[in-house]
C-alpha cells in the first residue's frame, strides 16, 4: 500500500480530533501504521483546529504542503484555508453548500492542480437528525461513500460502534449512515 496523507479541518468544537481517531483507529485495527500530529489552535475559542493523519511507513507525522491526498474540512472557510495541503490530484470534503462550493475564484486553481471537490451540508444532516454536534460523523460517512484511502465504509462503522458511548451509539451511527447515503447517491 501506498502511503496516504489526511487532513481534516475545522473549527475547535467541531470534532475534528474525534474524527482523526476514528480514521487513525480503523487504520490500526486494519493493521496499519499510522502517524498522527494535532494542530489545536485556539480550538477552544472556535478557532482553527487541523490534524495531520498519515497512513503507511512513514518517517514523520506532520503532512507538507502539496502532499495530502485527502483533505476533510467541516467549515468552508477551513477548507479553502487548507487547500495548499492538497497534492495534485487530492480530493477536497467539504461541509458546505453543494450549490455553490468551490467558490468562484478558487476552482481556476483548483482545476488546475486537479483537486477533485466534493460538498455535502453535513451540519444539515445533523441538526436533522437531532445530533448537531455529530456533523463530524455525517462528513465522514460522506467520505466513506467514495471509497476513497485505505479505509472503507464498513471499517469506520465497526469502530463507530467501538468507540461511541452507549447513550450515543445509535444516533453516532444513524448520522454516519445519512452522510453515506448522500455520497452514495
Amino acid at each position: 500500500m501506498e502511503n496516504i496523507n489526511f487532513v481534516l479541518s475545522g473549527l475547535g468544537g467541531q470534532g475534528i480530533l474525534f474524527m482523526t481517531k476514528l480514521l487513525a483507529r480503523s487504520a490500526v485495527d486494519k493493521g496499519l501504521k499510522i502517524l498522527v500530529a494535532e494542530t489545536h489552535g485556539m480550538a477552544q475559542r472556535g478557532g482553527s483546529v487541523v490534524s495531520h493523519l498519515r497512513v503507511g511507513g512513514v518517517k514523520g507525522s506532520l503532512v507538507r504542503a502539496g502532499s495530502a491526498h485527502i483533505l476533510l474540512a467541516l467549515e468552508e472557510n477551513e477548507a479553502y484555508r487548507n487547500i495548499p495541503f492538497l497534492a495534485k490530484g487530492g480530493k477536497l470534503y467539504a461541509n458546505a453548500p453543494t450549490t455553490s462550493f468551490p467558490r468562484e475564484e478558487v476552482r481556476p486553481y483548483l482545476e488546475k492542480i486537479g483537486v477533485e471537490c466534493h460538498s455535502i451540508q453535513a451540519s444539515d444532516i445533523a441538526a436533522g437528525l437531532a445530533a448537531p454536534m455529530s456533523t463530524n460523523l455525517a462528513l465522514l460517512g460522506f467520505f466513506s461513500a467514495f471509497q476513497e484511502g485505505p479505509i472503507s465504509y464498513d471499517e469506520l462503522k465497526e469502530t463507530i460502534t467501538q468507540v461511541s458511548p452507549d447513550r450515543l451509539r445509535e444516533i453516532n451511527l444513524k448520522v454516519f449512515d445519512k452522510g453515506f447515503e448522500w455520497g452514495a447517491v
